[in-house]
């Protein structure tokens, strides 16, 4: 685990830079383990602060270099370039010198944030590695610019406003999950930018930095159907591939195992590559409906040398660890599971292990959630294959009917007239029914969705893989792995998540929906792949709990007359975020349907989003009033 922060004047330097920057490194987890490097000359001053091992920050070829991450293929490096036993950022600066910046980046393998500063050229560049692994924020200075691997960093800094996005705020707080992260380039903070995914900034004197993309998903020929077999080795061999390649940088890895194909496909995939049973963690619930005990344990007898087992219950101190999430976070958190994945981290670093392995990416890749299913009834559709269309939409009521949310040819038909747009082929249309759900309860004050429409561009001809790029790229997969980062940085871990292995991801997206979803059941490539892996009951296993947690059961008792105490308290009535009335109405509606036997829809995701939302502008406002400030009203986007 690394971190980086640093900050570039082009002017002169200012006397209060080495301190600020000093303050920037001690605000990131375990910074205790840092090299400093700083360096005076034409550019002005300018430090390095990664927090994390020696050689993740130095000066080769004339640069100065900084990485949070690792290369996954520096041997390959050496051996191409001669330079032996180099070190990743060794080889980094010969690439810079041999090519362009982003022809050096093209040939980099691995999850990293990149600065690299060149005082011949006078250029600063920072990049993101190909699928947003590592996080990367920057900010205008006078004369310069910082940057850092959270925003706390970033906020350190007298000259950097404080202000919060008030768009950010208003997605958060009303949207569905999956609408906070529609602005890639955009953080919580008015003046922080973020460098998103597959992204490079340059910056120079006098001149304004620019964002540039360096490396993209294409939409390139599909594979045959008739191919499965074939296909089906291939995947094997790219997935193992993946695994080995991250487990290589580990000393002491463990492995997040719930009851689906996607952490069960890592772990077992590890197993074959290392030729060890591996250690796994869990989280598991008192609540039947979301606990996996039992569906682990297959994996569990088949690759585990040791289980560990997290039980969370239902009587959470959920204002304290709320609180903890938004204090690491630098944000409000998006989703309950992260809670549960909070105090996972938390034990594993306490029990030695340093890398935490999971399966993010793999239901975007396999097409394994249940609303891909419509935009897979579109293409065929489209491609006027009616009668498998109506036996495929019979094939999901069966496998997937639900009380609530119900399967069935009507239903289908309605998902695919509000998903997938006719006009466009391979277009997707954003639910503005879901988005905008909860809009109502934001007072006139802090509602800024007037213009807002997420962006559902995508650059296929199949409605599925434009969808499951939408997820990739701009829904579930940022708020995922920005929320994994923060925590393991917080508890000293690396991450890893395989199904991210850019060769994987761009192979995949050339795998047919046919090879995705069939008769009703997702992820088929991926069940060819893994036979002989995983444990056929888990391989074969149809149902999906999903990566959740049962926060329906959190927001009741004592906790919900805790938050209904909060809504009406004086603290959130002057943040004006939310109109008081509207919440308490809301709320009782909660506990209704909670109450009630029949089957309707409850509000955990809101309440959860709201406390989030509610605790960390608390925060920031205590913190801002401590924090020195000078004028400065410069603004990223």
């Amino acid at each position: 685990m690394s971190r980086l922060a640093g900050l570039i004047r082009f002017s002169e330097p200012r006397p209060g830079d080495a301190a600020g920057v000093e303050r920037m490194l001690t605000s990131l987890p375990g910074h205790r383990n840092a090299t400093v490097g700083a360096g005076t000359g034409r550019l002005g001053h300018r430090t390095w602060l990664p927090s994390g091992p020696a050689g993740s920050a130095g000066a080769y070829e004339g640069l100065l270099l900084a990485i949070d991450g690792c290369l996954l293929n520096g041997r390959e490096l050496q051996e191409e370039t001669g330079l032996g036993d180099a070190s990743d950022l060794q080889l980094i600066a010969h690439l810079v010198r041999q090519r362009d910046f982003a022809s050096a980046l093209e040939r980099l393998e691995g999850d990293f944030a990149l600065a690299v500063v060149d005082p011949v050229s006078r250029r600063l560049w920072l990049a993101r590695d190909r699928l947003g692994v590592k996080p990367l924020y920057w900010t205008h200075l006078p004369g310069g610019l910082a940057f850092a691997s959270q925003p706390r960093a970033l906020l350190t800094l007298p000259e950097v406003p404080r202000e919060l996005d008030r768009d950010f705020v208003a997605r958060f707080g009303a949207c569905h999950y999956r609408g906070i992260d529609a602005v890639p380039e955009a953080s919580p903070y008015a003046a922080i930018g973020q460098i998103p995914a597959g992204h490079y900034l340059e910056t120079r004197p006098n001149a304004d930095p620019r964002l540039r993309t360096w490396w993209q998903l294409e939409s390139a020929p599909e594979f045959a159907v008739e191919r499965a077999e074939e296909l089906a080795e291939t995947y094997r061999a790219l997935l193992f591939e993946a695994v080995r390649k991250r487990v290589a940088t580990a000393t002491r890895p463990i492995f997040t195992l719930s009851g689906g194909l996607d952490s069960s496909s890592v772990l077992c995939s590890a197993a074959e590559v290392t030729g060890r049973r591996q250690e796994a963690v869990s989280s598991v619930y008192v609540d039947p409906l979301y606990d996996e005990r039992h569906e682990i344990r297959d994996v569990v007898e088949t690759a585990v040398s040791q289980w560990h087992m997290i039980e969370v219950g239902d009587s959470l101190d959920l204002f304290d660890l709320v609180t903890e999430l938004v204090a690491i976070h630098d944000e409000p958190v998006a989703t309950a599971t992260w809670l549960s994945h909070h105090l996972l981290c938390r034990e594993v670093a306490a029990g030695g292990f340093d890398a935490l392995f999971g399966g993010l990416g793999g239901d975007e890749l396999n097409a394994g959630e249940y609303e891909y299913f419509p935009l897979h009834f579109a293409d065929l559709r489209r491609a006027g294959r009616e009668a498998e269309l109506s036996d495929e939409v019979a094939a999901w009521a069966q496998h997937h009917d639900h009380p609530i949310f119900r399967k069935d040819a009507a239903a289908a038909e309605r998902m695919m007239a509000r998903l997938s747009d006719p006009a466009r082929p391979g277009q997707c249309r954003s639910d503005p029914e879901r988005l905008f759900r909860y809009r109502p309860l934001l007072t006139e004050e802090w509602d800024r969705l007037d213009g807002f429409r997420p962006d559902m561009g995508g650059p296929f001809e199949s409605y599925l893989k434009n969808r499951t790029f939408q997820d990739m790229f701009r829904e579930t997969l940022p708020c995922c792995l920005r929320a994994e980062d923060r925590q393991s940085a917080a508890f000293g871990l690396a991450h890893h998540d395989p199904f991210l292995d850019h060769t994987l991801v761009a192979f995949m997206y050339r795998v047919p929906g046919d090879l995705k979803i069939r008769d009703g059941v997702t992820k088929q490539l991926l069940r060819r792949a893994m036979q002989g892996v995983l444990p056929e009951a888990t391989r074969t296993r149809i149902a999906k709990t999903g990566w959740n947690a049962p926060a329906h059961r959190w927001f009741g008792g004592r906790t919900l007359e805790a938050l209904r105490d909060r809504v009406r308290s004086t603290g959130f009535r002057s943040r004006g975020v939310f109109d008081p009335a509207a919440v308490e109405a809301l709320l009782d509606e909660h506990a209704e349907i909670v109450a009630d036997t029949q089957p309707r829809e409850n509000h955990m995701m809101f309440l959860w989003q709201l406390l989030n939302l509610d605790l960390w502008m608390e925060r920031h406002a205590e913190t801002t009033e401590t924090a020195p400030q000078q004028p400065h009203a410069a603004s990223i986007l």
